[in-house]
């Protein structure tokens, strides 16, 4: 038993993955990546992902940002602004998403369309 545990412990794919695996937090990561400053506010993000909930937007931000692949910046003005921005660890993980998507573009009709059928 304990040895199962250092292997969960130890394994890449459970410990790094979960942390931005979801379709919420790829689906940030990405429109962060493809805004044309690399800057978005929540509302903004709202917009672009407008199946997500605010309460779920919240969550997903908060958990990117806890895991160094989302920095949050506040700035002291009335209302409240908030800016979203990759990090540099952020950055460097999106040519493996962009693989990731290309790969889902090609091989959609396989994955999805056939199963509808």
């Amino acid at each position: 038993m304990a040895d199962i545990q250092a292997g969960y412990l130890a394994c890449p794919i459970r410990q790094v993955i979960s942390r931005f695996g979801d379709k919420w937090s790829m689906l940030v990561l990405y429109s962060l990546h493809t805004s044309e400053t690399g800057v978005l506010r929540f509302n903004e993000l709202r917009h672009l992902m407008t199946d997500c909930s605010q309460k779920m937007l919240s969550a997903t931000l908060k958990n990117l940002e806890q895991n160094h692949l989302v920095s949050r910046k506040v700035y002291p003005v009335v209302p409240p602004r908030v800016e979203y921005s990759l990090t540099d660890t952020g950055k460097s993980l999106m040519p493996a998403i962009s693989s990731l998507i290309d790969w889902a573009n090609q091989h959609f009709d396989d994955v999805v369309t056939k199963q509808l059928l």
